[in-house]
C-alpha cells in the first residue's frame, strides 16, 4: 500500500485549523488542536471509505505497547477507530484536550 498520500497537510473540518504534514516520517489522521478526524478508511491507510463523516474524539485508551490513543466515533455511521496520539511531531496533539477524554 502506498502511504505517501496520508502525509499531507489539511484544514480541519471541525475547527478550521490548518494542520501541517508531519516531518518526522509519521502520518497524521486527526487535528492536533481539537482531535476531530474524518472517516476516510475501511482498513488503516486505504482511504477507501465512502462515508467521509466527521469522527468525534470520544475516549482515551492505551493499546498494549503503543502509548496513548484517542478513540474516534463517526458521527455519520457510528464506526469506531483507535488512533495513537501524535506527541513527537512538529505540531503535537493538545495534551490538555487528550487528558480530558474519558477512559475507553
Amino acid at each position: 500500500m502506498a502511504r505517501r498520500h496520508e502525509n499531507t497537510s489539511f484544514v480541519c473540518q471541525f475547527c478550521a485549523a490548518y494542520v501541517p504534514a508531519c516531518t518526522n516520517g509519521g502520518y497524521r489522521n486527526h487535528c492536533p488542536y481539537c482531535l476531530w478526524s474524518v472517516h476516510l478508511d475501511v482498513q488503516p491507510g486505504d482511504r477507501s471509505s465512502d462515508c467521509r463523516g466527521p469522527m468525534e474524539p470520544v475516549g482515551l485508551t492505551r493499546p498494549r505497547g503503543k502509548g496513548l490513543a484517542v478513540v474516534h466515533r463517526c458521527t455519520r455511521c457510528g464506526v469506531r477507530r483507535v488512533n495513537r496520539i501524535a506527541d513527537e511531531t512538529d505540531v503535537p496533539d493538545d495534551l490538555d484536550i487528550v487528558l480530558r477524554l474519558p477512559a475507553a
